[in-house]
């Protein structure tokens, strides 16, 4: 059988010179699963990321006579090349002829038609650790069907790379939605196989819902270990430098602020046409992954930065930074338009833009993140599978 994503993984996340990966991903764990899948119909939830070496999951499944039924994609599809919050449509895979079932847009959740022929579901996707990145709440929304259509749910762990971050504020229910379903941090520094275990054990799942869980965990793996992806997560996530700057970056989508979508340096530099002129500068264009960036085609003005893994990773300094969007703020001459509607739900509440607005410090503003930030890592302790 040959491999669905071998173009796209060639090539597509370079790692630095030298990086090795000694991590063991739940996948790679066979032994830990295949008899639990054996004369079992089985459906995934899968990206291009559900890789083991070099070949994807299903491959390796299908290779082994598990009987696959089908394929669900959450956003940005199966193949993980879809624009943010682009709309896809179901469709069948040309490499194996599986029927493909989108759990992006208007059908998020697996229903009984879907499940009408399936035993158990497996769940794997390489997350990277923040709130609004939504694959979370597609796991959230594949354990609720499993628990309603009485199906067993295999995680396949993989490390989170912003896992050492617990970090920002928690979200208000008030503003809960599919950029940010429970409440919790931006940076909750757990793997998607931990945060399983808390919204099972939390009963968080909609109506206290109770998901027939397992996870087959990481080896060689803990919170703090430098973990460097083998394939892209999302079209604009390309490089580690990006999956690192990302949480703090994101909120630049909820301004008038470019953050680089429509460049080769996606979630790497941010700025606008108004910033200064003497300041680092990159035009958007549309681009795969990118159709309509802000700013599309204007020239900006602003930051680049961009830099080796290690380099970056030590620049975010292990929390969620709030420098460069009150960096922003200072410069943007109408701040009246600085934010957009979909600043709040990526904040997760309306305090953190009241709190710019009138220009509280980052010290001030991060001391209020203080007493929820206490709270959730007493109950985030009790679901960690890994050593801090």
């Amino acid at each position: 059988m040959r491999n669905l994503f071998l173009s796209i993984l060639c090539c597509c996340f370079l790692l630095p010179a030298g990086a090795q990966n000694t991590v063991r991903v739940g996948a790679a764990r066979m032994e830990a699963y295949l008899p639990m899948l054996k004369n079992k119909r089985v459906a995934l939830l899968v990206n291009q990321t559900a890789t083991i070496g070099s070949t994807h999951l299903v491959d390796s499944l299908l290779s082994r006579g598990i009987k696959i039924q089908k394929i669900f994609s959450p956003e940005h599809g199966f193949r993980g090349d879809a624009d943010a919050g682009e709309k896809i449509g179901n469709s069948r895979d040309a490499a194996t002829g599986l029927p493909i079932v989108s759990l992006y847009g208007k059908h998020r959740k697996a229903d009984a038609n879907d499940l009408a022929d399936v035993d158990i579901l497996i769940f794997d996707i390489q997350d990277v650790g923040a709130r609004f990145y939504t694959y979370i709440s597609s796991l959230q929304e594949l354990m609720e069907s499993a628990a309603t259509y009485k199906k067993p749910l295999i995680v396949l762990d993989r490390p989170n790379p912003n896992g050492h971050i617990v970090d920002g504020p928690i979200l208000d229910k008030a503003f809960r939605s599919f950029v940010g379903m429970q409440s919790i941090p931006i940076l909750h520094g757990m793997t998607v196989g931990e945060y399983a275990g808390m919204l099972n054990g939390e009963s968080w799942l909609t109506g206290g819902l109770h998901c027939d869980l397992k996870v087959i965990t990481c080896e060689n793996y803990d919170h703090h270990t430098m973990y460097q992806l083998p394939v892209k997560p999302s079209p604009n996530l390309p490089n580690m430098a990006s999956i690192y700057l990302y949480a703090s970056l994101c909120f630049f989508e909820g301004t008038a602020v470019s953050l680089g979508r429509g460049t080769d340096l996606p979630f790497q530099v941010y700025g606008h046409p108004d910033f200064p002129r003497n300041l680092f500068s990159f035009t958007p264009r549309s681009v795969p992954g990118a159709k309509n960036p802000v700013l599309n085609g204007q020239t900006c003005y602003g930051y680049n930065l961009s830099g080796t893994p290690e380099a970056v990773r030590k620049e975010v300094n292990g929390k969620l930074q709030l420098r460069w969007l009150l960096n922003a703020y200072k410069l943007f001459p109408g701040k009246e338009h600085f934010f957009n509607n979909f600043f709040n739900k990526l904040a997760g509440n309306s305090t953190l833009q009241e709190q710019i607005k009138k220009g509280l410090t980052e010290d001030a503003i991060r001391k209020s993140w203080e007493p929820g930030l206490k709270t959730f890592k007493k109950i985030r302790a009790k679901y960690l599978l890994y050593n801090e």
